[in-house]
């Protein structure tokens, strides 16, 4: 491996004397890091490279922010420490030279349903402060209010004095029916007339308590008095019964005492304390929701609605696209500066502190290509990209000076012509006197920034090592002599266009697509062929894939695979916050859909959110592997089953951790910490259970293993090796089959994902994919591997549509739809369609509005 001691470059600012100006880490060994040394530069901007595993995140957030992190808590009093969220052990010999850091790392939870653009930008803070201070009341509410102005947080439709009594906020009323709780009169109660009680045991209970009350089961629901049906669904009473159930005649009958609950009453409950997306979809399936009729739709409590800033209520501001909203807020910063200061009140010096504090934090998100988003915005509609662009944005109006910031792939989610705006922010960022730590795949970023840090070469164990460290120039120089995938790629030549169309010759047509800033479009979709669709962000692709295409292809298809990842990870949608997610679309004719036979989303949504789900039990694998040691000689002599191989069952499971293999340490004055469990020393199983061997391992060494060695182990394993081989193709080699899900990346989960699905012995040829940036996260080496499943798919018959950010993979594809030509209601236009150098040539005419067209060109070196 290279460790350049080459000398740093000069510094963008004046340093003191005697400063160093290095970050010196030593000893690094954190995850996969092999004990590595590596000085990077302060005051300049530093890239942190590799493939995906490779470590390159383990030593900028592991290892430099969490010592960083560390540090900050010896800090804080003993008792207050315990309050703040646990920090990893960063696992180094000392780190010099340190900074203080601010980490922004993606995120996979995007917050609550009440969380929006204005509370994740920190703006909406200000914006109620200006309605209190600076914002017009009516004649005669300052007299009656005390302080004679409302308090701020009268402001916000998630405080009791801002919100709406009847709606809470939310602007919408969920009210339970008798034709939504009963959809079908003709069914008796045990023939399940009731739809919205839930399955498995808590509808028999429901049911059995009914039965106890001495209430007709077996009759059609319509012939059930009406007081009766009444009770039945919608009274307050919760009588308690004593219950003797009826299950299978093998099973033990006991009895219990019962309590009932209405069927409304259930509803109301498990849509307020529910925290599973699935489960509030469900309720919400059995219930009427309208607007709320007090608040009108708009959130607030009257006296709030009352006050208006520039002219809007507070609703009606929120509601503006960031664009916008910026015209107005620099209109009053005009205003001010007209008028004297001598003749300013206390509400105009308010004013300008607050403007102050605003505009920067709105003009820094419209740079980042989220202009059209509204504060009300609902944060669980954004993509991962934008929540972390936000945060970025608000960054920005700290005044911090000396920080190390570490950033985790900036320009996620953007278009290739908006990551301009990334590189000059962080510009901004050392301008100010800070250093920049970036971790990226993104090679056009990369080659802009002063130094390189390359982790690798490979991932997993086979990572971990400093491959090189040095000026940028020096690493593209030297590409040749270093075993660097990411070398490679930043020398890398554009790859050659397609041009020749492809697939069956047959499309999906869609005529009249009405959705969103969709006025009418018409666009096809070849079938049997890779279709990237691209656009900046913002442009309306998502709503057009993964809401007009999936909406319709749903409804044709006789099997749809993961459709519940994707209801409310719309990152074009404009929910009402706190709202259920609606789809409000209108296709005037589809032609072709029928011949979509299966539908399968893609996204990457976590796959678990513990770490009992792992990689082994999501793609399955791991049932065969515990019938396999169930089947062993050993296991049959000891009478155990496939579930005893299970660490989530009793039987099986280590008792000191219940199967997690970690246990959670309380310290009284420290933050709690997760360490190996002392009994099964992080097994999760019974030492019996271990005991039990196939072909030289247990169980537990089966979960240990790599990707790449469980090809191995399994060559003789059909339905095991298909499974592992997917996996390996897709560049997953380096996961372990028994790592936890919340410990891998959204671009890792999404690809784990594309494995189970490809697994499947199933025909492709009628299949529909549909998937939303499946390169976030991945470098151009694994770009590479996914790409070549991809048209994997498609040789197989498959048809397949990605939304895509990464040129050389829309370059690569069949045919490409762009979507534009700007973002939110500047969007919802076909701009340019056919294969990518058709589409190349249409961005080399001058009237081109395609962006990507022109890009393509450029690239291809067309013009």
């Amino acid at each position: 491996m290279t460790h350049s001691t080459s000398e740093p470059p000069a510094p963008r600012t004046t340093a003191p004397a005697g400063h160093d100006p290095m970050i010196r880490v030593r000893d690094a060994h954190l995850h996969n890091l092999k004990h590595i040394d590596v000085d990077l530069p302060r005051d300049t901007l530093v890239a942190i490279t590799g493939v995906s595993g490779s470590g390159k995140s383990s030593l900028a957030f592991g290892t430099i922010h969490g010592e960083a992190q560390r540090r900050y808590l010896e800090s804080v009093a003993p008792f207050a420490r315990r309050l703040i969220g646990g920090a990893v052990n960063p696992r180094v010999g000392s780190v010099t030279g340190l900074p203080p850091t601010v980490a922004l790392q993606q995120s996979t939870s995007l917050g609550g349903a009440r969380s929006s653009v204005g509370t994740i930008s920190n703006i909406s803070n200000s914006v109620r402060l200006l309605f209190s201070r600076s914002g017009s009341y009516p004649d005669g509410m300052r007299e009656r209010l005390e302080y004679g102005r409302l308090h701020s947080d009268a402001f916000s439709p998630n405080t009791t004095t801002g919100m709406c009594p009847e709606c809470q906020g939310t602007r919408t009323i969920h009210r339970p029916t008798e034709e939504s709780m009963v959809p079908d009169p003709s069914l008796s109660i045990r023939d399940g007339a009731i739809a919205a009680w839930p399955g498995a045991w808590l509808g028999k209970n429901f049911r059995d308590i009914l039965g106890a009350l001495g209430y007709p089961l077996d009759v059609p629901w319509r012939d059930i008095p009406q007081e009766d049906r009444n009770w039945i669904l919608f009274t307050d009473e919760q009588p308690v019964v004593t219950v003797h159930p009826v299950r299978d005649e093998n099973a033990v009958h006991l009895s219990y005492q019962g309590r009932w609950r209405s069927v409304a009453t259930y509803l109301t409950d498990s849509l307020a304390e529910t925290g599973s997306d699935k489960t509030r979809r469900r309720v919400l399936s059995f219930m009427n929701s309208s607007i709320c009729p007090v608040c009108e739709g708009r959130g607030f409590q009257p006296d709030t609605l009352k006050v208006t800033y520039a002219g809007y209520a507070i609703d009606e501001f929120n509601d503006l696209a960031l664009k916008d909203l910026l015209s107005v807020l620099e209109d009053r910063l005009d205003h001010l500066a007209g008028i004297a200061k001598q003749q300013w009140n206390e509400h105009d010096e308010a004013e300008e502190l607050l403007l102050d504090q605003v505009l920067p934090t709105v003009r820094a998100a419209i740079e980042l290509g989220l202009g059209h988003l509204s504060l009300s915005r609902p944060a669980r509609s954004l993509s991962a990209g934008e929540h972390q662009r936000l945060r970025l944005a608000s960054q920005l109006n700290s005044n911090l000076f000396g920080t190390t910031y570490v950033l985790d792939e900036p320009s996620a989610g953007l278009h290739v012509v908006e990551r301009k705006a990334v590189s000059e922010l962080l510009q901004r960022f050392i301008d100010a006197g800070n250093s920049v730590l970036l971790v990226e795949h993104d090679m056009s970023l990369v080659a802009k920034c002063d130094w390189i840090v390359d982790i690798g070469p490979r991932a997993g164990e086979r990572g971990g090592e400093l491959v090189f460290s040095g000026p940028t120039d020096q690493f593209r120089a030297n590409a040749e002599q270093l075993d660097s995938p990411t070398a490679t790629a930043l020398n890398e030549d554009f790859p050659e266009l397609t041009d020749a169309p492809a697939g069956s010759g047959e499309s999906i047509a869609l005529r009249g697509v009405h959705a969103r800033a969709f006025d009418g479009a018409d666009v096809d979709f070849p079938l049997g062929a890779l279709t990237a669709v691209t656009g900046v962000s913002g442009s309306g692709k998502s709503t057009l894939v993964t809401g007009v295409l999936a909406d319709v292809a749903s409804r044709a298809a006789k099997q749809v695979v993961g459709a519940d990842e994707v209801s409310d990870e719309d990152p074009d949608a404009d929910i009402t916050a706190g709202s259920d997610p609606t789809r409000d679309f209108r296709v005037e004719s589809a032609t072709g859909i029928d011949s979509i036979r299966r539908l399968v989303h893609i996204t990457q949504k976590p796959i678990g959110r513990t770490v009992r789900s792992t990689v082994a039990t999501y793609t399955g694998l791991f049932d065969h592997v515990r019938r396999l040691f169930a089947d062993t000689p050993e296991a049959n002599r000891r009478g155990m089953s496939v579930s005893d191989f299970s660490y989530n069952t009793k039987k099986g499971r280590c008792p000191e951790c219940d199967g997690a293999g970690s246990i959670e340490v309380e310290l009284v004055f420290l933050p709690g910490t997760y360490t190996t469990c002392p009994a099964c020393h992080g097994k999760r199983y019974k030492p019996e259970i271990l005991e039990v061997q196939w072909g030289g391992r247990s169980i537990a060494d089966i979960l240990a293993l790599t990707v790449d060695e469980a090809l191995e182990v399994f060559v003789e394993e059909p339905r095991i090796l298909r499974t592992v081989e997917f996996l390996h193709a897709l560049g997953l080699g380096y996961l372990r089959l028994g790592q936890g899900s919340p410990e891998l990346s959204g671009g890792e989960a999404q690809r784990i994902k594309l494995a189970t699905e490809m697994q499947r012995g199933t025909s492709r040829k009628h299949s529909l994919y549909l998937l939303d940036e499946p390169t976030t996260g991945l470098h151009p080496a694994d770009v590479d591997l996914l790409l070549a499943q991809l048209r994997r798919l498609v040789d197989d018959g498959a048809t397949v549509v990605v939304i895509e950010h990464d040129l050389r993979v829309v370059a690569q594809a069949d045919h490409v739809i762009d979507v534009g030509p700007g973002a939110g209601d500047e969007g919802g236009k076909i701009l340019a369609t056919g294969t990518p150098a058709a589409v190349a040539q249409q961005g080399m005419h001058p009237d081109s509005r395609s962006v990507t067209a022109q890009v393509l060109a450029e690239r291809a070196g067309l013009n």
